[in-house]
C-alpha cells in the first residue's frame, strides 16, 4: 500500500533537526479504501491499536507500517538502525483544543512517523508545525497540511520542537515511533490503554 519509492527519494532536512515529509505515500484508491476501514473512533486522545477494532484494509496498511522495508528506508535516512528496536503503533481520529502545544517528544522515541489519513486540508488551522524553537508557534520551519497520504517523519531530538494551531475536530493520523526498549513500549502502551478507557468514561475533557 505505502509508495516506499517515494519515501526513499524525499530529501531530509537536517537542521535544527532530522525531517522530512513526503505526500502522497498512499495513492488516490488506497486511501479510500483504509478510510473505510478506518477504527470507529468517537473521542478525543491517541489510542493503540489493540484497542480498536478495524477493517482489513486498515489492517494491511499496519502491515506495511511494521515491513522491514520501511524500517530499512527510516534506518538509512535517519542514520540510525532501528533494527531489533521495538515499534508503536497509535491511532487519533479527533482533536481536541489542548492538543498541538509544542513539544519534542518523549527521550525514549527514536524515531516519530506520522501518516495523516484525512480528505484534503481546507482549514488553516490543524497544519502541522515543524519549529525552531519550544515558546513561539509562529517561528516555523515549515508547516504541513495533514492531507491524506502525507507521512511525515522526524529524528527526536532536544531541537524536535513541533504542533500546530488549535483545532477541534476530525484529524485521522496514525503515529509510530521505534523506541528504545521493550519496557517503554510497555510503559507507553499502558498509559495509553489507560488514557483511552480514561476517555470513554469522559470525552473531550
Amino acid at each position: 500500500m505505502i509508495n516506499f519509492d517515494a519515501i526513499s527519494s524525499t530529501d531530509v532536512t537536517r537542521e535544527p533537526f532530522q525531517f522530512f515529509a513526503t505526500p502522497n505515500v498512499l495513492d488516490g484508491k488506497t486511501l479510500t479504501a483504509v478510510g473505510a476501514d478506518f477504527p470507529a473512533i468517537k473521542d478525543p486522545g491517541i489510542f493503540p491499536l489493540s484497542e480498536l477494532t478495524f477493517g482489513a484494509n486498515f489492517e494491511q496498511l499496519i502491515d506495511d507500517i511494521r515491513s522491514s522495508e520501511l524500517e530499512d528506508i527510516l534506518s538509512e535516512k535517519f542514520d540510525v538502525d532501528l533494527a531489533g528496536r521495538p515499534q508503536m503503533i497509535t491511532v487519533r481520529g479527533f482533536c481536541q483544543k489542548k492538543d498541538g502545544r509544542i513539544h519534542t517528544d518523549s527521550e525514549d522515541k527514536i524515531v516519530t512517523c506520522l501518516l495523516y489519513l484525512n480528505a484534503p486540508w481546507q482549514e488553516t488551522s490543524g497544519q502541522l508545525r515543524l519549529l525552531r524553537n519550544g515558546s513561539d508557534i509562529e517561528d516555523m520551519i515549515t508547516e504541513i497540511p495533514p492531507n491524506g497520504g502525507t507521512l511525515v517523519a522526524f529524528k527526536r531530538s532536544d531541537k524536535s520542537f513541533h504542533g500546530h494551531k488549535r483545532y477541534i475536530g476530525p484529524r485521522r493520523y496514525i503515529m509510530f515511533n521505534w523506541v528504545q526498549s521493550r519496557a517503554i513500549l510497555a510503559k507507553n502502551i499502558g498509559r495509553h490503554k489507560l488514557s483511552s478507557k480514561i476517555k470513554k468514561l469522559n470525552p473531550f475533557s
